[in-house]
């Protein structure tokens, strides 16, 4: 580790000298007999202490340390001087002094203490200040990962609804990132220094889930032993994301709706009310319209939940982005499996750009850990990713669905639907579409001129 760097400014010379002998073995001491000298110094060197008297001619200690506060990376100031009291303490303090010693009563092992000290909780500051920043990329807009058109439009629907309190309903198949999603909105919303509580409802039996979100009393059911206090309350003030929301069942989609519409409920086996002030976002990778239409979910619920919904696009929808995905993911186990790999082949990446990723960006990142552990370079080859990925490339040569041609069509309108139904099932992704027809890209966007389906 480098030795601190301690900047002394002092007018007399016999008290630079002295704390220059009595601080060296600990720091890399520098003096400065006035200022303007350790303004100077200031520009060139970091400091990571800076000792100061204050009174000298000319500017005084405290025009110094306002000087060295303002820098993008300011040292620990400590000010010196023969006036001691209380008032000229506050001030320093107030300027910005991280701590304040009088000469006359200066004794050299309380000032390396109090140096230390003053050094331990600048260290302390800027792990605070780095962790918030860690904490805004791992939980904020910053995770939503993609550079598409498609994860542009999520990201600016998701700036524009996250300040306000309108509910929001996540929908997307499995894997897409919605919990991410929701962790972004509630991170860059007015309730962020507030609990996010997320509820899985697929996972809990209908009595289970109830008791989850509301609570219940001691006694309220067999295996009641104790007061339980509900997601809603534990909520209160913040966030509310109850994941896989179609999976509800019907008596607790009823209680739902009730706190929705009066934001009150009550515990299982209480009648007492209680009122919670949550902000609530859903998910689904069900069709909820649909389920409506089934009878199976409650139509005013439905339009209570779905006040703002948000598509989180496929992967093959934007595949694009795989690219950029793969390398954050490759990233992140190489660190945690402490393998020096820094990137995939190109071929890699060309074998990933023709897969369809039915798991998505669930499925790419277990892809990108099983690649990790397996490779054998500084770079994931072909080789390393899973078996299914690289056989996937075949399966794609074929379109998932096969358009309706008669033959009644000319050769030119069997061309159109074949090219328009390849698009459809690549999400508009051309290289794919192409790939899957057999032609190479060029090709294709000549075709999309020709038939007008530049706009796909």
């Amino acid at each position: 580790m480098d030795t601190p760097q301690l900047l002394i400014v002092d007018d007399e010379k016999p008290t630079r000298d002295g704390l220059r002998s009595a601080l060296e073995d600990r720091y890399d001491v520098y003096v400065a007999e006035d200022v303007p000298t350790a303004l100077g110094l200031l520009e060139r060197e970091r400091f990571e202490v800076v000792l100061t008297d204050l009174r000298m001619p000319g500017a005084d200690g405290m025009d110094l340390i306002r000087k060295a506060k303002s820098l993008s990376r300011p040292p620990v100031c400590i000010l010196m001087t023969a006036y001691g009291s209380e008032d000229v303490a506050v001030q320093a303090m107030r300027e910005g002094a991280d701590d304040y010693i009088a000469k006359g009563r200066m004794q050299l092992d309380e000032l390396e203490v109090r140096i230390a000290k003053a050094l331990k909780g600048r260290d302390l500051e800027v792990e605070n200040v780095e962790l918030k920043k860690e904490l805004s990329v791992k939980f904020g807009l910053e995770n939503l990962i993609g550079e598409s058109a498609a994860m542009r439009e999520v990201a600016e629907t998701i700036q524009q609804v996250a300040p306000t309190q309108a509910t929001i309903l996540l929908l997307g198949e499995t894997g897409t990132g919605k919990e991410m999603a929701a962790k972004a909105i509630h991170q860059l919303s007015a309730r962020a220094r507030k609990a996010m509580v997320t509820v899985h409802c697929a996972a809990l039996a209908p009595t289970l889930l109830e008791s989850e979100l509301f609570g219940h009393e001691k006694g309220a059911f067999t295996g009641a032993n104790e007061r339980r206090i509900g997601r809603f309350e534990q909520a209160n003030g913040g966030t509310l994301f109850l994941d896989e929301i179609g999976e509800i069942d019907a008596s607790v989609q009823i209680k739902l709706l009730r706190m929705l519409g009066e934001r009150t409920f009550e515990r299982l086996g209480s009648s007492k009310t209680i009122s919670s002030d949550v902000r609530l976002i859903s998910a689904t990778n069900k069709n909820l319209a649909e389920k409506v239409k089934e009878g199976v979910f409650r139509e005013d619920l439905y339009y209570r939940l779905n006040v703002v919904p948000i598509e989180m696009p496929p992967l093959r929808a934007r595949l694009s982005d795989v690219p950029l995905l793969a390398r954050v993911f490759v990233r992140e186990f190489a660190e945690i499996n402490r393998k020096p790999v820094s990137g995939l082949t190109a071929e890699a990446l060309e074998v990933m750009m023709t897969y369809s990723w039915p798991g998505n960006v669930r499925e790419l990142r277990a892809a990108m850990e099983h690649a990790v552990v397996f490779s054998r370079g500084d770079s994931v080859a072909i080789r390393d990713l899973p078996a299914g990925v690289r056989s996937g490339v075949s399966a794609l040569a074929v379109p998932s669905t096969v358009p309706a041609i008669s033959s009644e069509m000319t050769v030119r309108d069997a061309e159109k639907e074949l090219i328009a139904q390849a698009l459809k099932d690549t999400g508009g992704n051309r290289t794919l579409a192409a790939q899957r027809l057999g032609v190479s890209r060029r090709t294709l966007h000549r075709k999309l001129h020709k038939y007008h389906l530049e706009g796909f």
